[in-house]
Order: C-alpha cells, then structure tokens, then sequence
C-alpha cells in the first residue's frame, strides 16, 4: 500500500505571515489539527506545520496574545515529508522514528499536495500496524 491510498488531498495550507486567527479559523473550517505553512501559495513548498497544541502552548499558555501573532512564531519547522509513492510501511517508520502524528505530503516538484494522519494509517490498514504506530509514538512522545 502507498501514502497516495490513504492521504488526504490538497490539505489547506497557510504561509508564515498567515495570522494565528485565520490558521485556527482553517482548522475549524476543515476540521483538522494541523496545517502545513508553505513558503509561499504559489510554489506550496513546505516550510513548517502548525498544530492545534503548537498555538495552545506556545501562545495562550506562554502568555502572548494569539490575536496579535502569525503562524511563523509558533510553528513547528521541523518539516517531515513523503511523496504519494511512498510505502505506508516506510511512513510508519518516518512517524515512529521522529515522534510525529502527522506527515506532509509532497509531489516530484516538493509542493505540498497532502497530509497523512495517524487516524488516516488507522483507518486503511491493519490493526496490527495500527497498534504498532500507535505504540510507538504515544511510547516516544509520552502521551
């Protein structure tokens, strides 16, 4: 199986200089935790994500005020990506290793063209490999 059978497609995206309020306004409306942060709408090339917990602890829970920051101060830049050819097993090993729930993906020219979720691996594949992904990051990431 590959990451095309189970990633969902053309997520919505955001830049750096995308207010924190528009980001979580996307979030809501696509219902989603995470959304990539790309250089720019144009080339779609992935430069950071940003969750849901990410402006929770980085803004409300460090003091700032959300309605005055954009989506470059709190994401997260460690940008951990996949390609629609890549084996689901391959990407189980990408998550487990790097402790992440979530992982972009991107086409031949590293634009981002989706995102696959640990929910996304639960559903289309066994429960073995469900169990073990699972495992492995909930082991490393401590929750």
């Amino acid at each position: 199986m590959q990451v095309r059978e189970i990633m969902t497609e053309n997520p919505a995206c955001c830049t750096t200089t995308t207010s924190l309020q528009e980001t979580a306004r996307m979030m809501v409306d696509c219902d989603c935790g995470a959304i990539p942060v790309v250089e720019n709408m144009e080339n779609k090339k992935p430069v950071g994500i940003i969750t849901d917990r990410d402006i929770t602890i980085r803004t409300i829970a460090a003091g700032k005020n959300p309605m005055q920051m954009v989506t470059g101060e709190v994401m997260t830049t460690d940008v951990v990506t996949v390609t629609p050819d890549t084996p689901v097993e391959e990407l189980v090993e990408k998550m487990s290793g790097n402790q992440i729930r979530r992982v972009i993906v991107v086409d031949e020219n590293g634009a981002c063209c989706g995102m696959v979720a640990q929910a996304d691996i639960a559903l289309d594949t066994t429960a073995h490999k469900t169990a073990e992904v699972v495992e492995e990051v909930s082991k490393a990431s401590g929750g």
